[in-house]
């Protein structure tokens, strides 16, 4: 299996980084010339996401997790998009391999406190995605979605948020909070 040369991938994450550029196509090319490397299907899976492509994205993040099952944050990512997508169950499933990561790792704490929030425990979710911010250096941006989430958590949990939009009758769930907020415009 051939993997994407290191210059390759530099040249095209500081493509990634500068506007005016065919990113599709950059990463379209290399997956030609290296159709097993999961990276550039992460890459491209993300890149999706940002341009409301769901069904691609989707397709992308599930190949890169297929070829590389133990590359742990484009499985986080994977879980990460069908928890916004409103399929929480599909999420847990996705995530249960990452459980093998140490309890202190960056991504065991975003998803032990996305799995809170999946429940309505958002105190303990506040707390483990805390965590996870404080433990995460590899992936800042991350962080920026993560603080969004714990934000939002904080909000909910006071009556402040988007739970004072509803009616007193009705509660609102971590799923369809993280589906309100994802699509009107915060990428993940």
């Amino acid at each position: 299996m051939a993997l994407c040369k290191d210059e390759e991938m530099n040249e095209l994450l500081a493509s990634i980084q500068r506007d005016g550029i065919d990113h599709f196509g950059l990463v379209e090319r290399l997956i030609a010339a290296y159709p097993d490397d999961a990276r550039l299907h992460f890459l491209r899976g993300s890149l999706l996401i940002g341009a409301g492509r769901a069904i691609e994205a989707h397709a992308a993040l599930s190949r890169a997790v297929g070829l590389e099952p133990e590359f742990a944050l484009a499985r986080f990512q994977l879980g990460f998009f069908e928890l916004t997508s409103g399929e929480p169950a599909r999420a847990l499933a996705t995530w249960e391999p990452l459980d093998r990561l140490p309890a202190d790792h960056y991504l065991a704490l975003f998803v032990t406190g996305l799995r809170h929030l999946i429940r309505d425990a958002f105190d303990d979710a506040i707390a483990a995605l805390t965590r996870g911010i404080a433990a995460n250096t590899e992936n800042p941006p991350l962080n920026h979605d993560i603080q969004l989430i714990v934000d939002e958590c904080h909000r909910i949990a006071k009556g402040t948020g988007q739970a004072s939009l509803v009616a007193e009758t009705e509660e609102t769930s971590a799923t369809s909070f993280l589906l309100d907020q994802f699509a009107s415009g915060t990428k993940h």
